[in-house]
């Protein structure tokens, strides 16, 4: 069994930064691709950043600048760091991963979320 827990989300005022994690656990084989996903209120859900295991990186050119992706391979952790934070950025932030749990099975898995809330 695999987990995805993300923290470091909260409240920030416009402007602020703040950092995200995302640490997987459990049954892993090897990691492929890690990322970031967002769902704002009414929204679909969209791509923040991808970053591969060798450490390719993938934005949405609307964020390109001001949030950033990186990786602890040793430590099976993602990270984003969001500078420069507008409301717009208000959203429910989810970590997703591409792992092998064995040398034939590969999945896809989420988090369970994390709240960011920018203040005007």
């Amino acid at each position: 069994q695999v987990q995805l827990v993300e923290s470091g989300g909260g409240l920030v005022q416009a402007g602020g930064s703040l950092s995200l994690s995302c640490a997987a656990s459990g049954s892993i084989f090897s990691i492929n691709a890690m990322g970031w996903y967002r769902q704002a209120p009414g929204k679909q859900r969209e791509l923040v950043a991808l970053i591969t295991s060798g450490g390719s990186t993938n934005y949405a050119d609307t964020l390109k600048g001001r949030f950033t992706i990186s990786r602890d391979n040793v430590k099976s952790t993602v990270y984003l760091q969001m500078n420069s934070l507008k409301p717009e950025d208000t959203a429910v932030y989810y970590c997703n991963a591409d792992i092998r749990v064995s040398i034939l099975v590969r999945s896809n898995f989420w988090g369970q979320g994390t709240q960011v809330t920018v203040s005007s």
